[in-house]
């Protein structure tokens, strides 16, 4: 009986084995296919390719053959497959193991079109086994557009918004050069390829969402699109001069606005009216001994948003500066950080300062950081910087500073926030503690375009409606 037993386990171990090396044939065999359709944002013709790939899954106790894994569009179409390591435009006999599965690897290169406008390109992949049927659908936007490598604006230029503008390599304008960008232009740069400004850069942007002027990283597909660092940034140099930006977007750049050496002339170097800066890496405005000045502009969620070292001259009015910790910069800096000096091997050195705050907001939450406003100063240069009529959050306030009517840690009651969702809306609610605490100015309209009142206007760059 004993010996009987041990038998009869050996043959249940041997059929169990049998079944798991044996195919299904059933056309009800239990098969995902993790995704229905691969979408591709906008992809530039001729700048390259983006790949996406899904997982069929085999969840049968039995192997599964694939009849086919079939690009319909066959070889002359826009997309690419890679089914297992075999290139398609088609794959056959694919054998996946009980529970298991295989990628497929979807690669879409556009080739250019005539139309200026962007164009919709689809296909899509039929999985074939066991007499059955199933579809992935395939669609990308493709645009032509202007590419320029390594453009050197060596005399004066002026683009329109007829095409995107993709920049790959560099972007050099040349002393005593002006690169005048119009409203409605989007910029798109490769993640190697500074924008360098050693003479000026005129941009026209207007403030509907349509005309605004967008600089961005050139990869428009998820998750590539949400990236800081996505491209190095634009750098203002010593000779550079006369630089406005007006309704300008800067988004993920490892420093947004870089600003070197006082200007050559009594104005400021770099001019900022209604400019949004997002989610730079390391900064959103970084000035050494320079001279900035921003009106109504949004910089938030930068790894440093606003970071002004070794003096110079900076005016920044009706401004909103944020950072929330989320998936891409973890919020550790202050900020807002200003200094008269730098230490380079421990030798200080340090440059007169003269910087005032007014009417804006300093705010940032997740992070732990207790003072979201430092103020260092060293050394006997000229040293004022005045905060007037502001809302910030702080445990310690700065010395060395002037101030007046400082709303201190009082929440801003931002509109909405979502970290998960990378939703961020700074316009003020109802209740606000911001509402009607600014002095008056000049400044008239707000980053949406909306008039401000005459008198007691909204703190930031925000005017309730």
């Amino acid at each position: 009986m004993k010996t009987l037993g041990i038998l009869s386990i050996s043959i249940l171990l041997v059929f169990f084995s049998c079944k798991k090396g044996s195919f299904i044939t059933s056309p009800d065999a239990a098969v995902l296919i993790s995704a229905d359709t691969l979408k591709y944002d906008t992809v530039f013709v001729t700048s390259g390719s983006i790949t996406q790939s899904f997982k069929i899954v085999n969840q049968n106790n039995q192997k599964l053959r694939l009849t086919s894994v079939k690009l319909m569009g066959g070889s002359g179409s826009a997309f690419k497959i890679n089914v297992d390591g075999t290139m398609g435009p088609e794959a056959g006999n694919i054998e996946i193991n009980a529970n298991d599965s295989v990628y497929v690897f979807v690669q879409v290169n556009v080739d250019p079109g005539s139309g200026d406008l962007p164009f919709v390109i689809r296909d899509s992949i039929q999985v074939s086994y066991n007499g059955k049927n199933k579809i992935v659908q395939l669609e990308a936007w493709g645009q032509n557009a202007h590419f320029l490598v390594n453009k050197e604006i060596t005399t004066n230029e002026t683009w329109n918004n007829d095409l995107p503008y993709v920049i790959l390599g560099y972007l050099y304008v040349a002393p005593n050069r002006t690169l005048t960008i119009n409203k409605g232009c989007r910029i798109y740069v490769n993640a190697g390829a500074p924008i360098i400004i050693d003479g000026t850069l005129q941009v026209n942007g207007e403030k509907d969402t349509a005309d605004r002027v967008y600089f961005s990283g050139e990869r428009l597909d998820d998750p590539y699109k949400f990236f800081p660092a996505s491209w190095p940034g634009i750098y203002f140099n010593s000779g550079s001069y006369n630089n406005i930006l007006n309704y300008a977007v800067i988004k993920n750049s490892y420093q947004s606005i870089a600003v070197q050496d006082p200007s050559v002339n009594a104005d400021p170097k770099v001019v900022l009216n209604q400019c949004i800066i997002d989610n730079s890496f390391d900064a959103g405005i970084i000035a050494v001994n320079s001279s900035v000045r921003a009106t109504n502009c949004l910089i938030t969620n930068c790894g440093k948003n606003i970071y002004l070292l070794k003096g110079g001259n900076y005016d920044f009015i009706h401004c909103t500066v944020a950072s929330y910790s989320n998936t891409f910069i973890q919020h550790k800096n202050p900020v807002l950080t200003v200094t008269n000096f730098v230490s380079d091997n421990n030798v200080i050195s340090s440059s007169n300062l003269n910087a005032q705050f007014v009417n804006c907001i300093f705010w940032g939450e997740g992070g732990g950081v207790d003072d979201e406003v430092t103020v260092a100063k060293n050394g006997n240069t000229v040293f004022n910087v005045n905060f007037d009529h502001d809302l910030w959050k702080i445990k310690t306030t700065p010395s060395d500073i002037t101030s007046n009517q400082i709303l201190n840690n009082e929440d801003p009651l931002f509109d909405s926030i979502s970290t998960n969702k990378n939703y961020y809306n700074f316009r003020l609610k109802n209740g606000s503690p911001a509402l009607n605490k600014g002095v008056a100015t000049s400044v008239n309209i707000d980053l949406d375009g909306n008039i401000r009142p005459v008198g007691l206007a909204d703190l930031g760059c925000f005017e309730k409606q």
